[in-house]
């Protein structure tokens, strides 16, 4: 279904209905909850991850790039591109929300500068040196807040005053193919230096591009996130990176690989943790989007608004959340790109918000303390 009524309301009377309501306690008592932000770092192109074939201008603007056969048609209006099978299924068990047209307060094309705003959570790149992540762990029971970065160092979502974890690649020079093959042959017979040799191999290159080995990588990294998500002493928040989402040639085929491992990644993590999978949350976003048409080496250039993803057992899905703003030439944002209709900051601030039993006004001015008052977004999480 398609809920087109993200912001239905005045601000004003979002404020007064706020006022209005009894004191809430600042965070509800410990849960098992869960969250994940899988980072898209290179800007991807939210119209191929979820394509709104139901606007007129769509087929004309898009070219080759409109062709989406096998993608699950989540409604009349928008197909969900053919790579995410799993993450389709997600959505059909009402575990996975889409909404489109959104974006950071960034509104240029560095990707240095746009991962910058979204990770920390200014208003400007820069601006703030400690990133939301961290200040989220400041608003959670202490058992909860446990972090953990996926990545080759830790991001600056994840840096400030609470510690965090991380995993790391070796930084030592990489060894051959050959060698590794020689060493495992050495082990092979060992029962007990075996299996953590084998474990060592499968997270070797976990960090890595999404569309390596068939995505098979992308699967091990969803689960070793699950992994250190689980049990009682594991974390409870997690960052995972991702990269290769800048498509300015060839992108068809690049961005199948690239949604063929994060579908893999999703689904990984969703197995790993088992029952815990019910209390988690997993955000999916990125700096920006790309331009609408395509440019002249079969790729798209730095846009604007893109599409994330909700999704987890947490998730109130089954939906598309889209203020949706058009495609025809008078709609563009700046004539080339898909014009913002939804603040990123707000929909993390209310999803958090409301997957922590946090009051949003405190949430939003912690996570994104130069930002406006966010708007209430009922219906994200599962009550």
């Amino acid at each position: 279904m398609i809920d087109r009524r993200l912001f239905l309301g005045s601000a004003a009377a979002a404020g007064a209905a706020l006022l209005a309501a009894p004191h809430v306690a600042f965070a509800r008592a410990m849960t098992d909850r869960r969250f994940v932000f899988i980072i898209q770092r290179g800007a991807a192109d939210g119209l191929s991850t979820l394509a709104p074939v139901g606007d007129p201008a769509f087929a004309a603007l898009r070219g080759g790039f409109a062709d989406l056969d096998g993608g699950a048609k989540l409604d009349p209006f928008f197909t969900l591109h053919p790579a995410l099978t799993e993450t389709a299924k997600l959505y059909g068990a009402g575990e996975a929300l889409f909404v489109h047209a959104v974006a950071s307060p960034y509104r240029d094309r560095s990707h240095f500068d746009g991962q910058n705003v979204l990770e920390t959570g200014g208003l400007a790149a820069y601006q703030l040196r400690d990133g939301w992540m961290n200040r989220l762990l400041g608003l959670l029971p202490q058992d909860e807040a446990k972090a953990i970065a996926v990545s080759a160092t830790v991001p600056a979502a994840l840096r400030g005053i609470h510690d965090v974890g991380s995993y790391a690649p070796s930084v030592l020079p990489a060894a051959s193919e050959d060698l590794l093959a020689r060493v495992g042959d050495l082990y092979a017979a060992d029962r007990q230096l075996a299996p953590l040799w084998n474990e060592a191999m499968q997270t070797r290159k976990l960090t890595s591009d999404l569309a390596a080995d068939g995505g098979r990588n992308a699967a091990a990294t969803g689960a070793l996130a699950a992994r250190l998500l689980s049990g009682a002493e594991g974390n409870r928040i997690a960052f995972i990176e991702t990269g290769g989402w800048d498509t300015h040639s060839g992108q068809k085929g690049r961005l199948t690989a690239q949604y063929r491992g994060l579908d893999a990644m999703i689904a990984a993590l969703r197995t790993g943790l088992g029952p815990a999978w019910s209390e988690t949350l997993v955000l999916v976003a990125t700096e920006f989007g790309r331009t609408a048409a395509p440019n002249g080496t079969n790729g798209t250039d730095h846009g604007t608004a893109s599409a994330a993803m909700l999704l987890g057992g947490a998730v109130k899905g089954g939906r598309v959340i889209a203020d949706w703003p058009g495609l025809a030439p008078a709609a563009l944002y700046e004539n080339r790109d898909l014009k913002p209709t939804t603040d990123l900051d707000a929909l993390i601030a209310n999803a958090l918000g409301q997957h922590y039993g946090l009051e949003l006004p405190r949430t939003m001015a912690t996570l994104f303390p130069n930002g406006t008052r966010a708007r209430a977004l009922d219906g994200l999480i599962r009550a």
